[in-house]
């Protein structure tokens, strides 16, 4: 498969739950899925349940290692900076994503974590595969929710519309 065909694997588990930031990764190695995940902040009152962590702690447990060698991670959104440390400690070799993220995009766009030398392990980062898909899906989340005023009840389990990520411009086209 190519590196679209597990993108879209993620923008599949990306649009699974309405209630969601529609955001999904995959782990590959060796052209083979090892795990997969999307957001379940809402669902499971978690700050932490970002996609890109759901998916590593699968991928360690389906590999039965702490580190994630030869693995290249594929999420529709640019990672934030807590994934993005997800990324390097894990042991990740690459991260592709979709759509980029002025605001909090730490693979990149506000801040390239994985590939600063200030660490002694770097991570390869690859952004805009399938972005315009990725945008459309965001774009129909934030549209959905607008309708009902960005009020957390008309959504319910959804925090206001400020708290997520907004897409208005990218950094990094």
């Amino acid at each position: 498969m190519k590196d679209s065909d597990w993108m879209r694997e993620a923008l599949r588990l990306a649009a699974e739950d309405p209630m969601e930031v529609p955001v999904g990764a995959v782990i590959v190695r060796d052209g083979i899925l090892i795990s997969g995940a999307r957001n379940r902040q809402e669902a499971g009152r978690d700050a932490l349940a970002h996609a890109e962590l759901l998916a590593v702690r699968r991928a360690q447990e389906a590999l039965g290692a702490a580190r994630l060698d030869g693995c290249t991670m594929y999420v529709t959104l640019e990672p934030c900076p807590m994934c993005a440390g997800a990324i390097i400690l894990s042991g990740l070799e690459r991260c592709v994503f979709a759509a980029f993220d002025r605001r909090y995009g730490c693979c990149g766009s506000v801040y390239a974590l994985p590939m600063d030398p200030v660490f002694p392990r770097r991570v390869a980062c690859e952004g805009g595969l399938l972005r315009e898909e990725a945008e459309a899906l965001l774009d129909r989340f934030f549209a959905r929710l607008r309708e009902r005023g960005g009020n957390p009840e008309a959504l319910p389990g959804l925090p206001p519309e400020e708290v997520y990520h907004r897409r208005d411009g990218l950094a990094n086209p």
